[in-house]
Parts: structure tokens; sequence; C-alpha cells
């Protein structure tokens, strides 16, 4: 007996007699010489690579031939050195990689990818954004590999790569012109057919010959071929997909409609008799087309506000080192690094400024229109524009870790976490979908009773006029609009259910400090008690403190020109009292009232909480400083505006009562409670609450994520913490607090925008479908009815914009 008995089926080499390594390929039971030969095998057919055996056309002649490029380019997203560019440390072993998927077409693609996912053991979460076709998935990487999470997504049948901003509109301008030669095909047959229709009708009414009529029959159904087989592809694709999941979705019916039509006017044509329809199929599927082609852009459009920011980051950073510089790239750089921006140039990853003094725009990100001064010491951000001088700035963050990377994962949860009336809406439309086949069901019976020839017309036209895209439309394009708007005037939605409930809001509760306060002494008051006058008494004062590292220096130095300071000999800091120095011979003293003992000090009327600074010489006191947390400029104007629509206002404070309602009163604010921790926080809003009202909290820093995490709706400020900002539902990135009553304003035209776009919905549905199943209703007027309708619902949206 022979020692071979057959050839591996992975490397052809001979299988011995005494082994059995068996695995089922292609769905037969295949031979293997080896462990190594079985588990590569293995590993092809459970990544989703079965196409390897399939078309290959001949056996491996080296080792590395053995393994598919595809398994080894997935192993490779394994490596951290890979992984740095689109993966984050969410904690010691969870991580969250942000992927591009391609073969995206429905919402019904989102549900099937984060559903299998979710059920991976060590997948902690996925979460699909339908608007960009962005996932972001987080896992353990004790428990699984994101290969083996990447190679799961394409046995699904779709594509995932590391999420890259450019990358992504490559793609994005690569499936659009697949949906524009689709469209273009599709309106091609349409002109065609509807030309030989018109020749149809109009012989049917003038006795045109048999022989004639056939002829053109045949002519319409060439030209229809091209639009059912190719430009309807995804069409079925998706019906496909539902029915495999035994789901309908809103391209179950259409396609229905498509075959039913097509295969109705395919008998006739053979038969020479009855009513061809391909001019009705054309143009639905063109017109079908278009609309989304519509609404996808307007989809984008609504995104395109973040892929901005996702795509201000430039791929390459002058870096120094040992006083050389080098052109490297962004994802090679590493905390502790140092970059040189120059002027004009983008900032490549988030720092802190060791060298020079300029201006950065910052626009894109806060929506701040103005640039902002930066010199040594201050934070810049990644995306940021330099403008006038080099900037030597040391790394602090890159990649995901970034303020950038921050803000685009949060609208990303945003645009993941649907409101809802979209969530209603879905759940309309599938339930509409039911609905709208058990009446073509008892329409044909109806007809098929009273009159059977016109079976076949009313059947197709209730499919077509009552497709329920304009009813799935209906939120989310207005939400996406909505939230596009805000984005560009910095505010940031981070949860779905924002712009929804902050319409309902009765009542606005602010956090004092950070919030309606600058969060920082600020010099607001001084009075002068000699023949020095105020300016140069302000001038003595900063000159002093232009070497303190005390916070309150910084009141004085800002309230002056640097080139206005006098030079100062013999500077002394003296701890818990307050600075001296030398000016002009004369010896100066600036702090508190323990600093000059045996100088008598005026009565100064202050604000509560306030520090006073006294300025004296070695005789007499020159003047007093009141230095206090200062009003932002927009907020009086914001509580004015707020009161003028409607909404009670009310302020929670960790300060003293006194210094509190001083504020309060300040900015016109009747309710006030100071003294709060940050659970008396936390229970004086759920006090509110209890009463019935819908309540937005404003607020900023780590005190405040309680009290955030409970209100309703939550706006956090985008100068606050990490903390507040996760806390947040809304992130203000501005520091115009006049933008909190324009997204209020927003939210309430978005709900406006959303009903009336449901109203239209249901309104042409209530209307369309009758006629229709009455017979009044021709097919191809029908495929016009619903494009036009969902055309509508998508324009009414777009106003938001």
């Amino acid at each position: 007996m022979d020692a071979v008995t057959t050839s591996c089926y992975h490397c052809g080499l001979p299988v011995p007699a005494d082994t059995d390594f068996k695995i089922t390929i292609l769905e037969v039971p295949r031979e293997m010489c080896c462990h190594g030969c079985m588990a590569v095998a293995e590993s092809i057919v459970e990544n989703g690579l079965d196409d390897y055996y399939r078309y290959r056309t001949e056996m491996p002649k080296t080792a590395e031939d053995l393994v598919p490029d595809e398994l080894r380019k997935l192993d490779l997203y394994d490596l951290p050195d890979v992984q740095k560019s689109f993966v984050r440390a969410e904690g010691e072993h969870i991580k969250q990689a942000s992927l591009i998927l391609e073969g995206i077409t429905c919402a019904a693609c989102i549900w099937l990818n984060e559903r299998h996912l979710k059920q991976l053991p060590g997948v902690k979460e996925a979460n699909v954004n339908y608007a960009s076709h962005r996932a972001r998935v987080t896992w353990d990487e004790r428990e699984i590999k994101l290969s083996t999470i990447l190679a799961e997504i394409r046995k699904l049948g779709y594509q995932a790569h590391p999420f890259n901003a450019q990358q992504q509109e490559s793609l994005r301008k690569q499936s659009r012109k697949i949906e524009f030669r689709r469209m273009a095909v599709a309106g091609l047959s349409t002109g065609q057919v509807m030309m030989l229709a018109v020749a149809l009708y109009a012989g049917a009414a003038q006795g045109m010959e048999i022989a004639t009529a056939a002829l053109l029959r045949w002519f319409s159904l060439l030209m229809t071929v091209p639009a059912m087989l190719y430009s309807a592809v995804p069409f079925y694709q998706s019906a496909a997909m539902a029915l495999r999941r035994k789901q309908v979705n809103m391209d179950v019916p259409i396609v229905l409609g498509l075959l039913a039509g097509f295969v109705g006017s395919l008998w006739a044509t053979f038969r020479n008799e009855g009513v061809v329809y391909y001019d009705t199929l054309t143009m639905l599927i063109f017109l079908l087309l278009s609309t989304r082609f519509l609404e996808r852009n307007a989809r984008e459009k609504s995104v395109e506000a973040a892929e901005n920011l996702l795509r201000l980051t430039p791929a390459m950073a002058t870096k120094i080192s040992d006083g050389q510089s080098e052109m490297v790239p962004v994802m090679d750089l590493l905390p502790g690094d140092f970059i040189l921006a120059k002027p004009g140039e983008t900032i490549a990853a988030d720092g802190l400024v060791e060298e020079g003094a300029s201006s950065v725009d910052e626009s894109l990100l806060t929506g701040e229109s103005r640039a902002l001064p930066k010199s040594i010491g201050d934070k810049v951000v990644a995306g940021s524009i330099n403008y006038e001088s080099p900037l030597t700035i040391r790394v602090t963050e890159v990649g995901e870790d970034t303020v950038l990377a921050g803000i685009a994962r949060l609208l990303d949860r945003a645009q993941a976490e649907k409101p809802r009336m979209a969530q209603t809406a879905d759940q309309l439309a599938v339930w509409f979908t039911y609905v709208l086949l058990a009446i073509v069901v008892l329409a044909g019976l109806g007809w098929w009773y009273f009159n059977p020839a016109k079976i076949f017309d009313v059947v197709l036209s209730v499919l077509v006029v009552s497709c329920p895209c304009a009813l799935s439309l209906a939120a989310p394009a207005a939400f996406a609009a909505a939230g596009s708007h805000l984005v560009k005037r910095g505010v940031l939605l981070t949860r779905g259910h924002a712009l929804e409930t902050l319409a309902k809001v009765t009542h606005v509760v602010f956090d004092k400090t950070g919030t309606l306060t600058e969060g920082k002494p600020a010099l607001v008051a001084h009075h002068v008690y000699s023949e020095v006058d105020q300016a140069q008494c302000l001038r003595l004062a900063a000159s002093l403190e232009q070497a303190s590292e005390h916070p309150l220096a910084k009141s004085f130095l800002k309230a002056v020109e640097k080139y206005h300071l006098a030079a100062v000999d013999g500077a002394e800091n003296l701890p818990g009292q307050g600075v001296a120095g030398f000016i002009e011979g004369i010896r100066y003293t600036l702090g508190n009232a323990a600093l000059t003992p045996a100088l008598t000090l005026p009565t100064v009327e202050g604000i509560p909480g306030a520090t006073v600074v006294w300025l004296c010489d070695p005789r007499r006191v020159l003047a007093a400083f009141v230095l206090a947390d200062a009003p932002r400029p927009q907020a009086a104007e914001l509580i004015r505006t707020l009161k003028e629509q409607g909404v009670r206002v009310s302020m929670l404070s960790g300060d003293a009562p006194e210094a509190a309602t001083w504020h309060a009163a300040a900015l016109g604010i009747d309710q006030v409670f100071g003294g709060l921790s940050p659970d008396g926080k936390l229970n004086e809003l759920m006090r509110m609450q209890a009463s019935g009202e819908v309540i937005a909290m404003v607020g900023d820093g780590v005190n405040d994520a309680p009290v955030l995490a409970g209100a309703p709706v939550s706006i956090a400020m985008g100068s606050g913490t990490q903390m507040a900002r996760a806390s947040g539902d809304i992130v203000l990135l501005s520091e115009n607090l006049m933008e909190i009553a324009h997204a209020r304003y927003m939210s309430r035209f978005t709900m406006s925008v959303i009903h009336q776009n449901f109203i239209w919905s249901l309104a042409y549905n209530l209307i369309a479908v009758p006629v229709a199943v009455a017979g009044y209703l021709s097919p191809w007027l029908a495929a016009l009815g619903m494009s036009v309708s969902s055309l509508i619902v998508v324009l009414n949206a777009l106003r938001l914009r």
C-alpha cells in the first residue's frame, strides 16, 4: 500500500497516509498534509477569504505564497506601530479604533454590523455613523485582536479600513462616481424609453400597425435592460440583505414593483399584447437614484463641518532635535518632541509654546473668528493655524489623544445615537412597509374580483407611490442639517437627544464660576487716593507684578501693554503679603493690609468675595485695586434674551451666598443658591425637576460633572475640563455665551421642520395610497410623486443649514 493517498488542498504536497488533517472549504471536506496547512486554511476560511481557493489558478510555489496577502494585511493591524494613527487606549487593556466601513447602503447595514460586532467576546462597544460610514469599535485586547474584528466585518460582506480623513474622502468620491454612473445610465434609458413610449401611446390612439408597435416594445425592452441590470443593483442588494434577516425595508416594495413591472412587461412583449411599463420602470429607477443622490449629498453636507475638522491636521510636521530640523510624519511624533510651526502653517499636534509669540486661528475648532494671542507657556491645539511668527512647541498629545480627535469622537457619538423622533420615524417606516404590503395584497384581491384587467396597474402604482423614503428621511435629514449648522458656530452636539430635549427646555440653570464668569481674577475696580493719576498707578502696579508668578499678577499685566512697564530694582516677593521694589528710586509696595501696617487704609466698598490690593509708597496710600471673578462679556445679554423667550433662569454656586447673590443681581438672575457642594447642586437640580420643569444645566469644571449628568440636557463650556465635556450633552467650544440662546432657537426651528416633514409625509401617503388603490393613479405618475415627496423633505431640512 502506498504511503501517500492524495495531495494537500492548501499547498499541493502529498498527504501522508497516517495523518488525518481535514477542513471544510467551499462546502467540501479537504485533506491537509500537516498542522501548519490546516491552521492557515482555517484562518483563511474563518476570515471570509474563501475566494483565495475559488479563484486560484495554480498551487503556491513558495512559503510566502501559502498565506494570502489579505490575511497578512489583517495581521499587520495588530502591530502597535500600525495602530497608533487610528487606535487610542481607553484603559490598560481597552482599545478603541476608528474605522471606515465600505459597502454601507442603508440603516440596516449599520444595525447588522453593530449587532454582530457586539456579540463577539471581548468587544465592548461598536457604533457606526450612517452619515459618515465611520465606525468606532472598543475591545479588550486580552480577549480579541483587531485583525479578528476586521475579519468578522469582512465575513458580513463589508470592508473595514483604518480611518483617515483623506482616504475617506477618496472612497466617498469613488462611491459618488459609481452612483452618478448608475444614475446616468438610468437617465439615458429613461430618455430613450420615454420617446418610444410617446410613440406607443400616440400609435394606440391613431391605429399604429401591430408589427410597428411590437418593434417599439422590443426596442423599449432593450433600453430598459441596462437600468434594470446595472442601475437598480443597489435596490436589489439592500432588499436581499433585509430578506435574509427575515425583515423588510423600504427597498423591498421597490424591488417588488420593479420585478413585477419588468416580468409583466416582458410577458406582454413576448405575447405582443397587453400593457408594457418600461417607461415607468426606468423613470422610477432614475428618480429614486436622483433623490438618493441628493439625499446622500445632503447627508455628507451635514457632516462636512466635522470632516473639515478631521482634515485640519497636516500629514507632516517639522521636528526639532539637537538643533536640527527635519520633516517627519505626524503619526511618528511622540509626547515630549519639539516641533516648529512656521507662519501660515497648521499646527500638527497639541502642545505648549516653548519659544516665540504669535497669534493663532482656532476658528474651525471653536467658531471664534478672531485670532488668539499665544506666547510661552500657552497651550495650542492641532489643526489651528499659526499667523505671524514661528512657534517652537513641545508636543503633549498626538493622534487620537488630541483635542481635535476628542471633538471628532463626540461628534461620532452624537450622530450614532439616534434622537427619539428619528427612532420613531424608523419604526413607523418599518410598520408602514408591512401595512403597504398588506394593502397591495388586499388591493390585488379586490381588483381581481371587480376588474382583473387593472390588477397589474393598481398593484404597481401602490407599490411605487407609497415608498416610505420621505418618512424615513423626515427626522434624520433635519437633525443632520441642524448639527452641521451648529458645529460651524462652535456648538457641538455630543448626544443624539440633545437638540430634541433642548427644544422643550423651560428652565436654564447656570453654574457661576467659569460659566457666567471668567473663572479667574480680573481687575474690576480701582480707587485713587493721591495726585498720581489712575493710569500711572496701574502702570506702577503692573511693573511691580511683572516678575511675579502669583495668579493676581496676570490681572495687572493684562490691564496694560507690556511696553508701558517700568524697570524695577530690588524686586521682592513677600509670601502672603505682596510684592515690593524700587521704581525711579522710590520704593513701592503692592499687596494686602499686612504689607503696610504703619499706614491707615481707607474703607473700600468692594464685591463680596473680592480681593483688595493696596499700592503704597513709604508715606501714603496711592490706590486700591479690586480684583474679582469678572462676568463673561455676553452673560447679562444671554440672561436677558432667555427671559424674553419665557425661560426661567437660576444660578447654582459653591461660592459664599453673599458673593453668589451679588453676581446674580449684577447679571439679572432672580433665583440663586450659594454655598453648595457638588452633591448640593445635584439635589437642588432634582428638586427643581420634581416640579415638572425641563431643565438645561450649563456648567464648567470637575465639580459640575454630577449635576451636568443629572440634567435632562446639559451644556458644558468648551474651556472646561474633559470630565465636564464628557458629561455634557452639548459642548460650547466658543467663548460666546449667546450661542446657547442660538442653539435653543435652532432646536425649536429643527423640531418645527421635522413636524412639517412628518405632516407632509403622512398627508402625502394618506392621499396618494387611496388614489392609487382606487385605480386613478398611473404607475409613471406614482413614480414621479414618490420621488418628489422625498425631495421636498430633503430640501425642507436643508433650510436648517
